[in-house]
Protein backbone atom coordinates (compact mmCIF):
# COMPACT_ATOMS: atom_id res chain seq x y z
CA UNK A 1 0.00 0.00 0.00
CA UNK A 2 1.21 3.47 -0.89
CA UNK A 3 2.07 5.84 1.96
CA UNK A 4 -0.41 8.75 2.17
CA UNK A 5 0.81 12.03 0.72
CA UNK A 6 0.92 14.65 3.50
CA UNK A 7 -0.48 18.00 2.32
CA UNK A 8 -0.61 21.28 4.23
CA UNK A 9 -2.89 24.06 2.98
CA UNK A 10 -1.81 27.58 3.97
CA UNK A 11 -3.37 31.04 3.90
CA UNK A 12 -2.95 34.05 6.18
CA UNK A 13 -5.34 33.46 9.07
CA UNK A 14 -6.37 29.85 8.46
CA UNK A 15 -10.09 30.61 8.67
CA UNK A 16 -11.21 31.04 5.03
CA UNK A 17 -9.07 29.72 2.18
CA UNK A 18 -6.86 27.06 3.75
CA UNK A 19 -9.58 25.32 5.79
CA UNK A 20 -11.77 25.33 2.68
CA UNK A 21 -8.89 23.81 0.72
CA UNK A 22 -8.43 21.17 3.43
CA UNK A 23 -12.14 20.23 3.30
CA UNK A 24 -12.21 20.18 -0.52
CA UNK A 25 -9.00 18.13 -0.80
CA UNK A 26 -10.25 15.62 1.80
CA UNK A 27 -13.48 15.10 -0.16
CA UNK A 28 -11.87 14.92 -3.62
CA UNK A 29 -9.00 12.64 -2.53
CA UNK A 30 -11.47 10.22 -0.94
CA UNK A 31 -13.67 10.36 -4.04
CA UNK A 32 -10.65 9.48 -6.22
CA UNK A 33 -9.24 6.87 -3.84
CA UNK A 34 -6.00 8.79 -3.24
CA UNK A 35 -4.49 8.39 0.24
CA UNK A 36 -3.68 11.77 1.78
CA UNK A 37 -3.00 13.20 5.20
CA UNK A 38 -4.29 16.76 5.42
CA UNK A 39 -4.03 19.81 7.60
CA UNK A 40 -4.25 23.55 7.18
CA UNK A 41 -2.49 26.44 8.87
CA UNK A 42 -2.04 30.19 8.70
CA UNK A 43 0.99 32.40 8.48
CA UNK A 44 -0.37 34.39 11.44
CA UNK A 45 -1.94 33.20 14.69
CA UNK A 46 -4.70 35.82 15.06
CA UNK A 47 -7.48 33.20 14.87
CA UNK A 48 -5.75 30.35 16.74
CA UNK A 49 -8.21 27.62 17.74
CA UNK A 50 -11.17 29.12 15.87
CA UNK A 51 -13.47 27.24 13.50
CA UNK A 52 -13.43 28.25 9.83
CA UNK A 53 -15.30 31.41 8.84
CA UNK A 54 -19.04 30.77 8.77
CA UNK A 55 -19.30 32.07 5.20
CA UNK A 56 -16.65 29.59 4.04
CA UNK A 57 -18.46 26.73 5.73
CA UNK A 58 -21.85 27.70 4.28
CA UNK A 59 -20.43 27.86 0.75
CA UNK A 60 -18.50 24.61 1.17
CA UNK A 61 -21.23 22.65 2.92
CA UNK A 62 -23.64 23.58 0.11
CA UNK A 63 -21.31 21.61 -2.20
CA UNK A 64 -20.97 18.67 0.20
CA UNK A 65 -17.70 19.53 1.96
CA UNK A 66 -17.20 18.68 5.63
CA UNK A 67 -15.34 21.10 7.92
CA UNK A 68 -15.49 18.85 11.01
CA UNK A 69 -12.47 19.07 13.27
CA UNK A 70 -10.83 21.95 11.42
CA UNK A 71 -9.43 24.60 13.76
CA UNK A 72 -7.11 27.48 12.99
CA UNK A 73 -3.44 27.19 13.82
CA UNK A 74 -0.22 28.86 12.80
CA UNK A 75 2.39 27.19 10.60
CA UNK A 76 5.14 25.72 12.78
CA UNK A 77 8.74 24.93 11.85
CA UNK A 78 8.16 21.16 12.05
CA UNK A 79 5.51 21.41 9.30
CA UNK A 80 8.21 21.77 6.66
CA UNK A 81 9.65 18.35 7.50
CA UNK A 82 6.29 16.70 8.23
CA UNK A 83 4.45 17.55 4.99
CA UNK A 84 5.29 16.42 1.46
CA UNK A 85 3.43 19.29 -0.22
CA UNK A 86 2.76 22.77 1.20
CA UNK A 87 0.21 24.73 -0.82
CA UNK A 88 -0.16 28.47 -0.35
CA UNK A 89 -3.16 30.57 -1.36
CA UNK A 90 -1.23 33.66 -2.48
CA UNK A 91 2.19 35.22 -3.08
CA UNK A 92 2.35 36.83 0.37
CA UNK A 93 1.81 33.40 1.92
CA UNK A 94 4.70 32.04 -0.17
CA UNK A 95 6.93 34.91 0.96
CA UNK A 96 5.99 34.33 4.61
CA UNK A 97 6.51 30.57 4.34
CA UNK A 98 9.88 30.82 2.61
CA UNK A 99 11.07 33.29 5.26
CA UNK A 100 10.82 30.52 7.88
CA UNK A 101 11.36 27.43 5.73
CA UNK A 102 14.64 25.53 6.07
CA UNK A 103 16.41 25.58 2.66
CA UNK A 104 16.18 21.81 2.24
CA UNK A 105 12.36 21.99 2.20
CA UNK A 106 11.69 24.99 -0.06
CA UNK A 107 10.89 22.64 -2.97
CA UNK A 108 7.74 21.56 -1.09
CA UNK A 109 6.19 25.04 -1.12
CA UNK A 110 4.06 26.20 -4.06
CA UNK A 111 0.93 28.16 -4.92
CA UNK A 112 -2.22 26.01 -5.01
CA UNK A 113 -3.24 27.46 -8.37
CA UNK A 114 0.18 26.72 -9.89
CA UNK A 115 -1.15 23.17 -10.28
CA UNK A 116 -3.92 24.24 -12.67
CA UNK A 117 -4.44 25.66 -16.13
CA UNK A 118 -6.05 28.63 -14.35
CA UNK A 119 -4.81 32.03 -15.53
CA UNK A 120 -5.08 33.40 -11.98
CA UNK A 121 -2.21 32.33 -9.76
CA UNK A 122 -3.62 33.43 -6.39
CA UNK A 123 -6.73 32.50 -4.46
CA UNK A 124 -8.00 35.93 -3.34
CA UNK A 125 -8.80 36.49 0.32
CA UNK A 126 -12.62 36.69 0.61
CA UNK A 127 -12.65 37.76 4.27
CA UNK A 128 -13.66 41.39 3.74
CA UNK A 129 -15.89 40.77 0.73
CA UNK A 130 -19.37 39.44 0.19
CA UNK A 131 -20.78 35.95 -0.22
CA UNK A 132 -19.93 35.83 -3.95
CA UNK A 133 -16.26 36.08 -3.05
CA UNK A 134 -16.51 32.86 -1.06
CA UNK A 135 -18.13 31.10 -4.02
CA UNK A 136 -15.35 32.30 -6.36
CA UNK A 137 -12.70 31.16 -3.87
CA UNK A 138 -14.37 27.76 -3.65
CA UNK A 139 -14.37 27.44 -7.46
CA UNK A 140 -10.63 28.23 -7.56
CA UNK A 141 -9.81 25.88 -4.69
CA UNK A 142 -11.71 23.04 -6.36
CA UNK A 143 -9.63 23.55 -9.52
CA UNK A 144 -6.41 23.70 -7.50
CA UNK A 145 -7.20 20.52 -5.59
CA UNK A 146 -8.09 18.69 -8.79
CA UNK A 147 -4.77 19.75 -10.32
CA UNK A 148 -2.76 18.60 -7.30
CA UNK A 149 -4.58 15.25 -7.16
CA UNK A 150 -4.00 14.71 -10.87
CA UNK A 151 -0.24 15.20 -10.35
CA UNK A 152 -0.25 12.90 -7.30
CA UNK A 153 -2.14 10.17 -9.15
CA UNK A 154 0.31 10.33 -12.07
CA UNK A 155 3.19 9.71 -9.63
CA UNK A 156 1.57 6.76 -7.85
CA UNK A 157 0.21 4.93 -10.90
Amino acid sequence: MTQPVAILMVCMGNICRSPTAEAVMRFKAKQQGIAVTLDSAGTISAHKGEKPDQRSMVAGQARGYDFSGIRSRKVKPSDFASFDIILAADHQNITDLLAICPPEFTHKVSLLLSHTEQSMDEVPDPYYGGVKGFEKVLDLIEQGCEGVLKKISMKIT
